[in-house]
This record gives structure tokens, C-alpha cells and sequence, in this order.
């Protein structure tokens, strides 16, 4: 299943909970929506069905903010080449080879999951629980 099915059945799931319940605030307050959300999801849902809940991206990306692709393609084939490297080395490396690369831009190729290296300890999650 998709992140996008997932979604979709999430906000289907909320529509389900508030017809079964036959209260629409207490099924927003259990599912974590505002009721302003589950109104829009209804008239979506009523329009289109569930194909209409997938989630819409409201931002246009900023084209002139977007580093060159042939710039991108360096730092991905340097990153992976070299997969312990972060992106201030990475970046480092670009200018030294007389590619400009933002090193606070890097983050954004170097992201390891579209690069499609393995992380290292995929069981270890981050949170409050694992902290204390």
C-alpha cells in the first residue's frame, strides 16, 4: 500500500467513524481532525469519491531556487560513490571540482532514501521513547 492509499484511507476511515458515531466533532476529536477538515473531506468525498482525498500539493516550486541538474547529478554521483560523505564534504568536494553547490542545499540530493542506500540501523527510530 501506498503513502497515498494510506491517506486516502485514513480520511475515508474519518467520513466511516462520523456516519457510524452520528456525530461529526466527536469522531474529528478521536481521528485528531479539525471539523473544518472533515467538511472539506465530505464535499470532496461527495464530488469525486475516494480518488478526490488524495492529498493536493498547494505550493508551486520555486524554479529559480532549484539547483541545475547537472550540478544535482554531480553531488548524487558523489554521494554515492562516497556514502559516508554529508553534504558539507559533499559540498566541499563540488566547489573544489568547480561545480557550485549550496552546502545547505545538499541535504536535498543526498537524501538517502532516493538514492536508494541503505540505512545503516533502520530499527532505530528517533523519538521521546528511545531517549530515556
Amino acid at each position: 500500500m501506498t503513502q497515498e492509499q494510506k491517506i486516502i484511507r485514513v480520511k475515508v476511515g474519518l467520513l466511516e467513524l462520523a456516519k457510524q458515531l452520528g456525530n461529526v466533532s466527536q469522531a474529528c476529536k478521536m481521528m485528531g481532525y479539525s471539523r473544518d477538515s472533515f467538511y472539506r473531506f465530505k464535499e470532496l468525498y461527495d464530488k469525486g469519491g475516494e480518488l478526490a482525498l488524495q492529498e493536493i500539493s498547494r505550493r508551486k516550486p520555486i524554479l529559480k531556487n532549484r539547483t541545475p541538474p547537472d550540478i544535482e547529478q554531480a553531488a548524487v554521483e558523489m554521494a554515492i560513490e562516497q556514502p559516508a560523505w554529508g553534504q558539507v564534504r559533499v559540498s566541499e568536494r563540488c566547489r573544489r571540482a568547480s561545480v557550485a553547490a549550496a552546502r545547505d542545499n545538499q541535504h536535498r540530493h543526498l537524501d538517502p532514501t532516493c538514492l536508494g542506500v541503505e540505512q545503516p540501523f533502520p530499527e532505530i527510530i528517533c523519538n521521546s521513547s528511545n531517549l530515556t
